[in-house]
């Protein structure tokens, strides 16, 4: 090894230096080999490829790594937490490069390919990425080069692609780089995976068996087969990748066969990883199958024969996906066939700012562009709504110059295409048509009600602004006093009060997921199927968490147990409320939000500390607050210099913030009435004045 080499430990790297040639690492390093920010080094590892070097981010120096994206890494031919020599590389500019495309691409890209992969440098034998718009790629293999050696390309420099001499499929590689918001899951899987594959000597010499399978669920879009394809493409592990539904056959005995024959491939070419996806299909409980499905209950026997047969199987892992796991045949969820199971969550908001920067890594976006915002204002997204959020914003971009298109052009001109930009405003409008897939269902469309729109009820809203926000936005408060946030809040108080309102309001301004549920519509004629709606519901909740979840006209579902008035469908409801509150499951980022005028008949239980800790009652607003009801709801309204909000506010005594809605729309009914019957046409002229407004008849 040369004197001034340096030895780091190979790292990922960040989302946004994927198919960008760099290396980082601390600068403190530079020194020890002379070499400068954007000079080449050499990286050696089994293969000996080259990079262009940055300095590391400041939460990596002084640790020893260098951080390379999977392409650089496929090129040393090592894997991450393995270790790579480090040695400066002087370099020629490239006169001309010969490629072959890895991944299948138009005629049209060429002529933009050389602008696109221009700076990066590289050897004969290396693959590189160019990013096309978007968040399109290709991959070309670096057949030879003119000058030989470490050169770089260049803006003169003369590219030759060639077509791809050899039929086979185009590879289209996944790298850890391409899985955001999965950190801690991935580190599982690589434990569970790559060591067996790559070290089998350690279990060896530590006298036990590797892992033989690994089981992910989640909901459908969160990354399962993701990240089993990465994992694949990581290890270089042959890949054997199936649905369920595949296996099955018409004839006897061929689905079986099916599974014997994948097993015996894998074991072939060993190391391999057999991938089950929608396992559920070909594995669900035995015992719950009539007697009419006999071949899915050999499949089931014979996939856990198969999984068993660790002897013949030899360096053969296999990676089962599914999004309801409780269908599966308990058998194979025993260690020794799945030997661990990861859930694949819905990713929080740090989660979602690593998605997001992938799927907006080739994305020309616009300076007002804020990802955190965006972040934060997507609860509930797993990958697949965040990735189709973006593609929605670039639709809602390409919209504005589907007018001035020629479409006799055979392709639109490049220069069209790199005018455009990408908006916040092309995200806000994504938001109207991409909603959570988790909570689907259940989701609805949180109207823009703010806390200036709900007047007086000042303690109510101070309340309900500690218990929705401070825990979101202050968590690390509570988690130093090491207490919980309040799991629900009951609002009770006379019809009309404003407790729909405040729940509309928490809802708008906390930005959280939202869903309101009718009581009444829990209710069905079937036995079992409210408590499954109330259960259901709280699932939903736990998933998209952190989730409001909003229970209107609560007396309908929760009232007192044993009453005359009580059956027996509301009684089991109740004890299922209560159980999902305070339950041995906990309730963790979720609050419960009830409204009931009937507080009298709701069920002691329910009323408890621990599960409705805050009951607000909503009373009939006095002076000031009618007064600012009424500032509220002749908010924009062409008012009468005679009108005296003040003066309304005083004779209005009794009445609630509903009535004040009410008197308001009748005095701008009542003035368009009076201007209609006059004859007068003209919309500026109209005015509501004091006699417009009729007090006393909407009194209680």
């Amino acid at each position: 090894m040369d004197v001034s080499d340096i030895t780091l430990k190979v790292a990922e790297a960040g989302s946004r230096d994927v198919g960008r040639g760099i290396a980082r690492f601390d600068p403190t390093d530079f020194k020890s080999i002379g070499i400068q920010v954007g000079d080449v080094v050499r990286i050696r590892g089994k293969r000996e490829t080259v990079a262009k070097v940055l300095p590391a981010y400041m939460e990596d120096r002084g640790k020893g790594i260098i951080r390379l994206d999977g392409i650089i890494r496929e090129n040393a031919r090592v894997g991450i937490d393995e270790k790579v020599s480090i040695v400066k590389s002087e370099f020629q500019p490239a006169h001309k490069i010969v490629v072959s495309s890895l991944t299948p691409m138009r005629s049209a890209d060429a002529r933009y390919i050389g602008s696109l992969i221009e700076g990066i440098a590289l050897i004969e034998g290396d693959a590189i990425r160019a990013k096309l718009f978007g968040s399109q790629t290709r991959d070309f293999h670096v057949v030879s080069t003119t000058p030989s050696g470490v050169v770089m390309i260049h803006s003169q420099t003369t590219i030759h692609i060639q077509e791809k001499k050899e039929p086979g499929e185009s590879r289209s590689r996944v790298s850890y780089e391409d899985i955001g918001g999965l950190g801690n899951q991935i580190r599982r899987i690589r434990e569970m995976i790559e060591l067996p594959l790559k070290y089998p000597g350690v279990f060896e010499r530590l006298g036990i068996d590797p892992p033989k399978g690994v089981l992910l669920h989640g909901p459908p879009g969160c990354g399962k087969t993701l990240i089993a394809r990465a994992v694949a493409n990581e290890t270089d592990a042959f890949m054997a990748h199936l649905s369920g539904p595949e296996i099955m056959n018409k004839f006897y005995g061929e689905s079986e066969a099916n599974l014997r024959r994948i097993f015996e491939q894998a074991a072939s070419k060993a190391p391999s990883i057999i991938f089950l996806d929608e396992i559920d299909s070909i594995a669900p409980k035995r015992e719950e199958m009539g007697g009419e499905k006999q071949v899915e209950k050999r499949v089931v026997a014979q996939l856990l024969a198969l999984m068993d047969g660790l002897s013949s199987r030899g360096q053969v892992i296999v990676i089962g996906a599914t999004n309801i796991p409780n269908v599966i045949d308990p058998a194979l969820r025993r260690p020794g066939r799945f030997d661990r199971e990861i859930e694949i969550a819905i990713p929080d908001q740090h989660g979602r700012l690593e998605i997001l920067t992938i799927h907006t890594r080739g994305m020309p976006l616009a300076e007002d562009v804020n990802l955190v915002r965006l972040s934060e204002m997507t609860h509930g997204y797993i990958g697949a709504d965040i990735e189709a959020l973006c593609r929605e914003a670039a639709m809602a971009t390409l919209r504005k110059i589907f007018p001035t298109i020629d479409f006799q052009l055979v392709e639109i001109p490049y220069d069209t295409l790199m005018s455009l930009h990408v908006s916040m405003d092309d995200f806000l409008e994504a938001f109207r048509e991409i909603e959570p897939s988790v909570i689907r269902e259940v989701f609805v469309e949180i109207p823009n009600v703010k806390w200036d729109d709900v007047g007086g009820l000042d303690d109510a809203k101070q309340i309900l602004r500690e218990t929705v926000e401070w825990p979101l936005k202050y968590g690390r408060f509570f988690e130093r006093l090491h207490t919980t946030p309040s799991k629900g809040i009951l609002l009770y108080g006379l019809p009309g009060g404003g407790k729909t309102l405040l729940a509309k309001a928490v809802a708008s301004e906390s930005g959280v997921n939202f869903i309101s549920v009718k009581g009444p519509a829990l209710l069905s004629k079937w036995i079992g199927e409210s408590e499954k709606g109330i259960r259901e519901v709280f699932r939903k909740a736990r998933q998209a968490a952190p989730c409001i979840i909003f229970f209107d006209e609560i007396d309908s579902i929760a009232g007192r147990r044993g009453a005359e008035s009580s059956s027996s469908v509301v009684d089991r409801m109740v004890s299922q409320l209560l159980t999902e509150m305070d339950g041995i499951e906990d309730l963790k980022g979720i609050l419960v939000l009830a409204a009931t005028n009937r507080l009298d008949i709701l069920d002691p239980a329910i009323l408890r500390a621990g599960r409705f800790d805050f009951h607000l009652e909503i009373p009939a607003p006095n002076e000031s607050a009618r007064e600012a009801i009424f500032r509220i709801h002749t908010r924009g309204k062409p008012l009468g210099p005679d009108v005296d909000l003040k003066n309304l506010a005083a004779t209005s005594s009794g009445l609630v913030g509903a009535d004040i809605e009410s008197i308001c729309r009748n005095a701008a009914l009542a003035a368009i009435r009076e201007c209609i019957q006059s004859g007068n046409s003209d919309d500026a002229q109209v005015s509501i004045t004091a006699r417009h407004f009729g007090i006393g008849n909407e009194k209680r």
